[in-house]
């Protein structure tokens, strides 16, 4: 079964640190939407609310999903605003950036060179 997701999830690497009323951890970031993150290097049982700490800035969320090293974070509230928002932003920005584009042609002929048309 494939679970449906209404907002794209984008790649990161963002240090945090994950914090609930008895533990204090610190993971990564791999994954990023508007509406969760995918943690990595710690996990906490599935059900526990806890809080992403980055910054200075508090994002809360739920454990929805847990592995030995790594847990699905559902946030309770869309991210609009706050570091990680900022992250995610500029990390959607990088992916589609004319720096990171190879247009197809390009990539199958070997470049084409500066101002060269390519047939």
């Amino acid at each position: 079964m494939q679970i449906m997701r209404k907002r794209e999830r984008i790649v990161v690497d963002i240090p945090i640190v994950v914090t609930t009323v008895l533990d204090s951890l610190e993971g990564n970031i791999i994954d990023l939407s508007e509406g969760g993150a995918q943690v990595i290097g710690c996990a906490l049982p599935a059900g526990t609310q806890c809080q992403i700490d980055l910054d200075g800035f508090t994002t809360f969320g739920t454990v929805r999903w847990s592995e030995e090293d790594r847990m699905g974070i559902r946030f309770p509230f869309e991210l609009v605003e706050g570091p990680l928002y900022d992250r995610l932003t500029i990390a959607r920005a990088a992916r589609f950036s004319p720096a990171t584009f190879q247009p197809r042609h390009a990539a199958a002929t070997g470049g084409g060179g500066f101002g060269r048309r390519v047939g």
